[in-house]
């Protein structure tokens, strides 16, 4: 499972470079060099599984912050690539995209944290992925705590 995260808010107007630059290697790279690792070897079980954690910052995108946007939607790209590398050696991949989790990183998202998901119930939606065959795979997987209103 690829769960990096990172969250600067860089806008395209204000935004660093260096921001940009550190939401991409963490949201982004690092996933990929995971992925890049462990294919080969998941390809070979003929049954692999791979769960990148991408938000629904990678579906739409909410407010001025698009350093993130811009790093979770290419996490929504390697994850679409990766279901096509390795479906023919059994490999499934599922985008997971959740709201705000009550979690260390959306401690300061305004929305108190009794109303966000919780970090088992994402768990619990990991667990059924991975265990589906390989002919019921999810690609996607969108977990909402709230109304959105652009999914």
């Amino acid at each position: 499972m690829n769960n990096a995260g990172a969250l600067r808010h860089a806008t395209v107007e204000d935004g660093k470079d260096e921001d940009f630059e550190h939401l991409w290697q963490v949201n982004a790279l690092a996933p990929l060099r995971l992925t890049r690792a462990a294919l080969p070897h998941l390809k070979r079980s003929g049954s692999g599984r791979i769960v990148n954690v991408v938000s629904l910052s990678g579906k739409r995108v909410r407010g001025d912050n698009a350093g993130y946007a811009m790093s979770k939607f290419a996490a929504l790209a390697l994850t679409h690539a990766t279901r096509r590398a390795g479906w023919q050696d059994g490999v499934r991949v599922t985008a997971l995209c959740p709201a705000w989790v009550a979690t260390d990183m959306a401690s300061d998202a305004g929305v108190p944290a009794a109303d966000m998901i919780q970090p088992d119930d994402l768990c619990a939606l990991v667990a059924t992925v991975l265990a589906l065959p390989n002919n019921a795979s999810v690609a996607e997987l969108l977990v909402n705590c709230r109304f959105e209103d652009s999914l």
